[in-house]
């Protein structure tokens, strides 16, 4: 039996909205005592945050299964240099110059620099916002050094959800709808690779980069006529 790691935004939710099938999809996985994983790179909300989010759009699930790149880099951390101490600066709607300022001080002082994730842009409703890979460029720009990225594509926040999942790439299937991060990622960890064409990507785009997924299905809707989940 599978367990999966699936992609959160472009996979179940489509903005503020829960793409078709996929409250079906995840009973299925409940009913069938299937483990999974939903994670996303957005740093900016809890566990308890997105459950209640997924709640109000019709998807029922606990806290436990949902991952994210800002616990992927707590446990890094935690990991590096138990009890260290750290300077945040949060993926938030308000920035802060002072605090972006001393960012830029201590890293060019020598400090750690460790970003949640690459992404430079999210979209909301009103259009692109600046993601964590922005600001990370800003301070970059203003160093000259270089940040760790802890979220996809780096395979480290895949194996620290194995981890938290109890199970081993061989027998998990990743499940996504990024070429460029989800597949990619997968396919590096040593997972079988499932794109869904509900997000970012068609099928068409797919035979642009160098690396294929395992397979390509329309949505996780179409999971149970292929025989899937098993």
């Amino acid at each position: 039996m599978r367990n999966y790691l699936i992609d959160m935004d472009g996979v179940i939710v489509r903005g503020d909205e829960l793409i078709s099938g996929a409250d079906a999809f995840v009973d299925r996985l409940h009913q069938r005592q299937i483990k999974f994983i939903i994670f996303t790179n957005n740093p900016m909300y809890t566990p308890f945050d997105l459950q209640h989010q997924l709640q109000r759009i019709g998807l029922c699930l606990s806290e436990d299964p949902i991952y994210t790149s800002a616990m992927a880099t707590a446990d890094f951390l935690e990991s590096q240099l138990p009890r260290g101490s750290a300077f945040v600066l949060g993926e938030t709607t308000t920035f802060s110059f002072a605090r972006i300022t001393q960012a830029i001080r201590w890293v060019a002082g020598g400090a750690r620099f460790i970003a949640t994730n690459p992404d430079s842009s999210s979209p909301n409703e009103s259009g692109l916002t600046p993601g964590c890979g922005a600001i990370a460029a800003m301070i970059e720009a203003a160093t000259g050094v270089h940040p760790y990225y802890i979220g996809k594509p780096n395979p480290l926040m895949m194996r620290t959800a194995l981890r938290r999942l109890g199970a081993h790439s061989e027998t998990t299937a990743l499940i996504g709808d990024r070429m460029d991060t989800d597949i990619r990622v997968g396919l590096e960890t040593g997972m079988e690779t499932i794109l869904v064409l509900t997000g970012v990507t068609s099928r068409d785009m797919v035979s642009h980069f160098p690396y294929r997924p395992t397979r390509i299905v329309e949505s996780v809707a179409d999971f149970e006529r292929d025989g899937d989940p098993s």
